[in-house]
């Protein structure tokens, strides 16, 4: 065998050595590295709160399966929250209550949001001093079906010239800004629905206003127009339109009023 034959063979067999020795130290674990800390180890402090353990309607009884204790970071808690701690029986006492708006899942139960009551949903939700009152609406006289619970209104009337010899349309606005609380039976929007074509609107009134809307019901015949406000609107006062229209109400000064004549609108103003 010639020389450089032999030189060849004792590369490649170094070689071989040496990408073996490469392969066992690669396969080979590091041995686990044992630090040991002086640092004290820092737990948060957790309570139970009450919270919706799934969705929760609004006017839904909570009900014990819709509402559960859950833990929560102690420097978390706000003063409105329910803690086990201080309210042991909650669990089955607020399960008699009722949503006054929606829970989402997971959301703490406070008492801003839920009604104690035995009675009604609607008796219960209304405001001391406040009435609940149904008026016949169709799509086409309610801002085209796209009115929904808890949006603001301003209720138009509209009648007959009561002069037989004048074939005109009077109209009037009788209520402004007035809530609507309940679109036929429904109390708030579901499943994404952006609007509802119902037959009945129920109004958000005080006692003085449900007999101006009374009133104006049987001058109109029934036929009363919802004219939906801009939320930017809804936190204005409301105010009663129509009170000249009660014969033991403050007669208001009357502006003018809109005529509507074959098709031409004129405005006047009616005599003091």
């Amino acid at each position: 065998m010639k020389p450089i034959q032999l030189v060849l063979i004792a590369v490649a067999l170094v070689a071989a050595l040496g990408a073996g020795f490469l392969m066992m130290n690669m396969n080979s674990k590091p041995a686990p590295v044992i630090v040991q800390s002086n640092e004290p180890i820092v737990t948060i402090p957790l309570v139970d709160v009450l919270t919706a353990s799934k969705e929760i309607p609004m006017g839904t009884a909570l009900g014990e399966k819709n509402i559960k204790w859950e833990q929560w970071p102690k420097n978390g808690i706000r003063d409105s929250f329910i803690v086990k701690g201080d309210r042991p029986e909650a669990l089955k006492e607020y399960a008699k209550t009722i949503a006054r708006t929606s829970f989402f899942a997971g959301e703490p139960i406070r008492e801003q949001k839920i009604v104690r009551s035995d009675s009604g949903y609607l008796s219960a939700i209304l405001p001391a001093g406040k009435r609940a009152i149904a008026i016949r609406v169709a799509a086409e006289t309610s801002a085209g079906g796209f009115i929904l619970p808890n949006d603001h209104v301003d209720v138009v009337m509209s009648y007959k010239n009561p002069d037989p010899s004048d074939n005109a349309w009077l109209t009037e606005t009788v209520l402004q800004n007035v809530r609507i609380l309940a679109i036929d039976q429904v109390i708030e929007e579901k499943d994404g629905e952006k609007s509802k074509v119902g037959n009945t609107a129920t109004l958000e009134l005080t006692a003085q206003q449900v007999e101006i809307i009374t009133a104006a019901q049987k001058m109109a015949g029934n036929k009363l127009n919802l004219a939906l406000r801009s939320v930017e609107d809804s936190e204005i006062e409301s105010s009663d339109s129509g009170s000249h229209l009660l014969s033991s109400g403050p007669r208001r000064k009357r502006g003018s009023v809109k005529i509507i004549r074959y098709g031409t609108t004129q405005e006047v103003r009616p005599r003091s």
